[in-house]
């Protein structure tokens, strides 16, 4: 994950760049740079290829310092601008409602210099009466604190299935290891996660263990026995590893899956019959014997319920819906037909439309809407009127020559703060998809954003509203909303809201995800991709949906070309 280091380095470098007043133009660099750095996982690769300028908003200059980071850990540039402003400024700069002007207030006036001191401070009403802060100042600058404790203790989906993936393949290689699998709440997919779990099947439990601790992505241990071993990976996740029999795997994987209470109301309905459930099996309490422990299906059956899925596994409502036989058929990953959010190199995308079609036809899908920034959002390349018309001319020739596959013309449309949409009408109507989306004044008030969400879904021409609360995990809260309000307007004007796949969005969330659904709304799953390998971001949209109980008929993008086009019109 070295481009999320080199990513928070080059914001850094803007920061101080803006605490120091340089030019703009050379802030903005920065800020573009790590952005666009946050969506590449094998930074290394485009740097052994000499491609790091193939990078959107990354020239020769800033393509040096990444190769400098990956070859020594460091950047000098960032290291000789630390030295030219007080220590401690920039720890507070990672609170989210803090800018460069007031971290350099709150260090001069009040020597402020680490995130506990701001927090005392706040909470004892000190920073009231600096200059710009008040009550509300204060309000957000502890929420913001909020937002950066739960980000340095949890770990974005995304990197947590990396981290798993790297361990798991290297154990499975093993012939000792006949069966491996991830647990806990990677398993059950939540959006974050605090550490992870993993579960083998092995008759040489000891030679797993070695081999476990002795992964390439272990930088300490922390614990080491016979079935069970603890590691802090390379960058401080917790890993544990458990050895099970193949007779109780089932019961293991159920028991460490969890959740909690999910398994406290299995254990309390086995009790009623006057079993036990552990991580060993089911047990009759008056005979002792097992009844039931190599697979969870025959554990669920036995409780005499149907299956249910680990993304339902959260206590709310999935057991009792599982006694009925009503649980959802959740939707899958192949039920996906095509992706309706995908930036091209017109915006701030690496590439071109025909290769974003080339590689979302290779996965199968029918469509693909390429949905680059309208013209407002200047600071990601939105596109003026001479842009959309290359760019439609564009996709035309590209349609001619495709066969099975179409490309949408698509454009994701800034809501203002009034609610009014970046483009006219008339130009709104050319569009095969538009998809609208707020992406400033989320400090308005809750009936501000709340009209401007329900005005943008009542233009006739809006198909999708893009994720949309707005938050970004460990940077950004949602912002508020009445989702009463915009699920009847979605649900009335027949607009889908968009369930956003990228990480560090995955926007909406699962309980606002099934709270839609019982209102009748329709949903688009989408990647927002700003290059083409986060098409694979779609799997982590879906968990979300399936976690929110959606089934494949309350996704519009799961409707072949055909369908899709009768949903349009």
């Amino acid at each position: 994950m070295k481009n999320l280091e080199i990513s928070r380095i080059f914001h850094s470098i803007a920061q101080i760049l803006e605490i120091k007043g340089e030019n703009i133009f050379r802030i903005r660099a920065y800020e573009r740079a790590a952005l666009a750095l946050e969506g590449i996982d094998n930074i290394e690769d485009y740097a052994n290829e000499d491609k790091l300028t193939d990078i959107p908003g990354i020239g020769q200059d800033l393509a040096a310092k990444i190769k400098e980071y990956l070859s020594s850990g460091k950047i000098s540039y960032f290291e000789d601008l630390k030295e030219e402003i007080p220590e401690g400024i920039l720890e507070l700069l990672k609170v989210p409602s803090i800018g460069p002007k007031t971290a350099k207030l709150l260090y001069e006036k009040l020597k402020i210099k680490n995130i506990s001191m701001l927090e005392k401070f706040a909470k004892e009403g000190k920073l009231l009466g600096l200059e710009g802060v008040k009550e509300k100042t204060v309000e957000n600058i502890l929420k913001g604190i909020a937002i950066v404790k739960r980000g340095s203790e949890r770990l974005d989906i995304a990197s947590a299935c990396e981290i798993a993936d790297r361990f798991i393949k290297e154990l499975n290689s093993l012939k000792e290891v006949k069966r491996i699998e991830v647990a806990g709440s990677l398993r059950r997919m939540k959006e974050t996660v605090k550490d992870i779990d993993i579960l083998a099947i092995s008759g040489k439990p000891q030679k797993v263990m070695d081999a476990f601790c002795g992964c390439g992505e272990v930088k300490e241990i922390t614990a080491k026995g016979i079935t069970k071993s603890s590691v802090l990976s390379k960058d401080g996740t917790q890993v544990d590893l458990r050895v099970v029999k193949a007779d109780s795997f089932g019961a293991a994987l159920m028991y460490f899956t969890g959740s909690k209470s999910h398994n406290i109301k299995l254990r309390t309905l086995a009790v009623r019959k006057g079993w036990k459930i552990n991580e060993y099996g089911v047990f009759s309490v008056k005979t002792k014997k097992c009844l039931a422990s190599k697979t969870e299906e025959e554990i669920y059956d036995l409780l005499g319920m149907r299956y249910i899925e680990p993304e339902l596994r959260e206590d709310t409502g999935e057991i009792e819906a599982a006694l009925k036989n009503k649980l959802p058929k959740l939707i899958q990953l192949n039920d996906i037909k095509g992706d309706l959010h995908v930036h091209s190199n017109y915006s701030d995308g690496k590439n071109t439309i025909a290769e974003i079609a080339q590689a979302c036809k290779s996965k199968g899908y029918e469509y693909v809407a390429v949905s680059d920034h309208s013209e407002a959002l200047k600071v990601a390349g939105g596109l003026s009127l001479s842009d959309l018309k290359r760019k439609k001319n564009e996709i035309d020739k590209l349609n001619k020559k495709m066969k099975n596959f179409v490309i949408f013309y698509g454009s994701e449309i800034e809501i203002d703060s009034s609610g009014n949409l970046d483009y006219n009408n008339a130009i709104l109507q050319e569009f095969d998809f538009v998809i609208a989306a707020i992406h400033s004044g989320f400090k308005q008030s809750k009936e501000q954003l709340t009209r401007r969400i329900v005005k943008a879904c009542r233009n006739p021409n809006v198909d999708i509203i893009a994720h949309p609360t707005g938050r970004l995990w460990g940077t950004r809260d949602s912002y508020e909303l009445d989702f009463e309000e915009v699920f009847k307007a979605a649900k009335d004007t027949n607009t889908a809201l968009e369930i956003n796949g990228f990480p560090n969005r995955l926007d909406l969330a699962d309980t606002l995800i099934r709270a839609a659904k019982e209102k009748g709304v329709k949903f688009a799953i989408d990647t927002d991709s700003h290059m083409t390998e986060h098409l694979d971001y779609m799997k982590f949209g879906v968990a979300m949906a399936r976690r929110g109980w959606l089934q494949k008929e309350d996704v519009v993008n799961t409707l072949s070309l055909k369908q899709i086009l009768k949903f349009k019109k």
